[in-house]
């Protein structure tokens, strides 16, 4: 591809030789193969692209983009740009090299601090139940026909993202649904797409930090982008944020919540359980009008729910078809009852940190379990804070707490259990200590009793375990199935 096609949506100044040639792909990464690339000199958190500038001329590159003046390349016989924005013109370039592939599809954004993973996986089981081939990038993977590619951020880099929309497209998708991070929007991974819907969940402190936002301001109006590059917004009013979400957007807006100023409104909400089975029923009004039933507990997953009942009301998705594939809607790693013999219910969820762990027992215990049975661990090479505050929650609220190993990475699981221990003794709750997650799984399987809640908490739609540096296969369900068939551990 000419490189003056790659820049025909970004703002730049040749500072040396023609934009007139021909460019194989598009780099950020020093280390990879450079022939006749682009080489786009980002500035990251911990490294900066443009000291990359000479290494990767040598290694075949066929221009250079920069936002900072470089100098002494007159030597070289390659094409130097000018932008003020890397990251923009990253993103710009690579939806051109292929082929602006997000203006094929109808495409669905989803921001918020909580809910974006299970609302992405709901809009698109409804979607597909729907007969409407829909793609999706997120969290846990991105999903694309039968390809499922296990993700490393939750809104991959701008070339990674728009490759997978081009794949989309190729494999006949109609729809692309995924999670917006502040991350991504602050990074403009997604700049230069105009999401037909943007969607916004909720938002709390979190992701303040050195290497994420800067204070509670810069998350707020991160979240906020992406209602300037969509064409319709779906908000949850109830929230007190939203307001400042939406200042200076230039999209409509549509409303959801539990109050009847909301577009769609929820009443009549109340709990269900069957055998295997938690949930929640309920009324939606307004602007929508239908009785839903959703297998999964938590008002919180009737927020969740009716922003996809609003979305689904701009969508070709029949009111009955919406209603009956909410009722098998699913999504691994969060609220995941596995089924098992005996009269016990057995969950795996994401939970991971005090907020999320209370808000999942507090859910539970509204269901008047004999016990709740809690497992997890915390991760290692991370905030002992959290360790205390996690223990401390599940001691309070659960009736058993059984500590175990999660990621331990560099750190010594029993060093890390030991930190969780010490919260664990601010609460009532009687606690046991079993370092091998395998084996501490089997512990509360074998002990568990009828009427019992027993929940693995932390690793949720993990399938690894992280050891030094090593990720070691662990997938609770495999887990399971193995107590299951009769093996110990």
């Amino acid at each position: 591809m000419k490189l003056y096609t790659l820049l025909q949506e970004v703002s730049y100044t040749v500072v040396q030789g023609s934009i007139d040639i021909d460019i194989t792909d598009i780099s950020m990464n020093s280390r990879k193969e450079q022939k006749s690339t682009a080489f786009v000199c980002i500035n990251g958190a911990t490294v900066d692209g443009h000291i990359f500038v000479e290494e990767v001329i040598k290694k075949g590159a066929a221009a250079i983009v920069v936002e900072e003046e470089i100098t002494g390349m007159e030597q070289f016989n390659v094409t130097i740009i000018r932008v003020t924005d890397t990251k923009y013109a990253y993103a710009a370039m690579s939806a051109a090299y292929f082929g602006y592939p997000a203006r094929k599809l109808t495409t669905i954004g989803v921001t918020g601090t909580k809910g974006k993973t299970t609302i992405t996986y709901m809009i698109r089981s409804i979607l597909q139940y729907a007969g409407l081939k829909t793609g999706l990038i997120g969290t846990i993977e991105a999903i694309i026909g039968d390809d499922r590619i296990p993700s490393d951020n939750t809104t991959p880099e701008a070339y990674t993202l728009q490759k997978y929309l081009r794949q989309m497209v190729d494999d006949g998708c109609e729809y692309a649904v995924m999670e917006v991070s502040s991350q991504g929007l602050k990074l403009e991974r997604t700049a230069t797409i105009l999401f037909d819907y943007g969607i916004f969940t909720n938002l709390e402190e979190d992701h303040i930090g050195p290497k994420e936002h800067a204070d509670m301001e810069e998350y707020i109006r991160c979240k906020g982008k992406l209602f300037k590059q969509c064409r319709c917004g779906i908000v949850n009013s109830d929230d007190p944020y939203v307001m400042q979400v939406l200042e200076g957007h230039t999209c409509e807006v549509e409303s959801y919540g539990l109050t009847k100023e909301a577009d769609s409104y929820a009443t009549d909400i109340r709990r269900y359980q069957d055998e295997n089975m938690l949930g929640v029923k309920f009324r939606v009004n307004g602007k929508v009008n239908l009785d839903a039933c959703l297998p999964i507990p938590g008002v919180f997953n009737v927020y969740n729910a009716l922003t996809t009942i609003a979305l689904c009301r701009h969508l070709p998705v029949p009111m009955n078809i919406l209603v009956e594939a909410l009722n098998h809607v699913s999504v691994k790693g969060r609220m995941e009852i596995v089924k098992v013999p005996g009269s016990y219910l057995l969950m795996i969820d994401y939970a991971h940190n005090a907020l999320s762990l209370k808000s999942l027992l507090t859910t539970l215990r509204e269901y008047e379990p004999k016990r709740i049975v809690c497992l997890f661990g915390c991760g290692g090479n991370r905030s002992k804070l959290r360790r205390y505050e996690m223990g401390e929650i599940s001691a309070k609220m659960a009736d058993l707490t059984v500590i175990t190993s999660d990621n331990p990475r560099y750190e010594e699981p029993m060093d890390i259990i030991g930190d969780i221990k010490i919260g664990i003794e601010k609460g009532k709750g009687s606690c046991i200590m079993i370092a091998d997650r395998r084996q501490a799984i089997q512990f509360c399987m074998d002990n568990a009793t009828e009427g019992d809640f027993v929940i693995l908490a932390g690793k949720g739609h993990e399938d690894y375990q992280e050891i030094k540096g090593v990720k070691y296969p662990m997938d609770e369900r495999v887990i399971i199935a193995n107590i299951l068939a009769g093996n110990r551990y």
